[in-house]
């Protein structure tokens, strides 16, 4: 939840910004935000629901998040008015909405929420490295590089790891 006024020169779409760039931006919108709320899925509810179903109830979590902090910051009666969403609607939720088709390209509040999502993630999978060196993690966030699939190939899953997206790997000794 972005105030009116909000401007941050170079708010695009994450995937369009540089990693420092993208740090620099989160700082500012993490300070200027009214509210802001985060929703994750873990890869055992991705290989069971897919990852569609999987980002929408992220999503869902997300809006439960910053509903809750709005109105902790702005009092009880403080609602958010309208849902701003990339791509796609959320069936269910009762607060207006509009998915809008390249949003992280067209409106500030989508980009901004791009870069607070990829911002979170690449700062997860950085972690995921510590505990999983072999991947990259720290590079690659668990994208499907070159790199990642020959890490796979030598070590196998972890179980951090999405089977659905990696059928046929081998499991490391013992399973995951």
């Amino acid at each position: 939840v972005l105030p009116e006024d909000f401007a941050a020169l170079g708010v695009d779409d994450s995937k369009k910004l540089s990693e420092k760039k993208r740090e620099e931006l989160y700082a500012l919108i993490m300070e200027a935000a009214i509210a802001v709320g985060l929703g994750a899925e873990d890869n055992l509810t991705i290989d069971r629901v897919n990852i569609l179903e999987a980002t929408k109830l992220a999503m869902r979590s997300a809006v439960e998040e910053a509903s809750a902090r709005l109105a902790e910051r702005e009092g009880e009666g403080a609602k958010i008015g309208h849902l701003l969403i990339d791509a796609l609607t959320l069936p269910g939720i009762a607060i207006p909405q509009s998915g809008i088709v390249k949003g992280d390209e067209k409106c500030l509040s989508v980009a901004a929420a791009s870069i607070v999502a990829k911002v979170t993630r690449d700062r997860l999978m950085a972690r995921c490295h510590e505990a999983y060196p072999a991947y990259s993690f720290d590079r690659n966030k668990g994208y499907g590089t070159k790199a990642h699939y020959q890490a796979i190939a030598a070590a196998g899953l972890c179980p951090i790891h999405r089977r659905s997206f990696c059928r046929g790997a081998r499991l490391p000794e013992g399973g995951v």
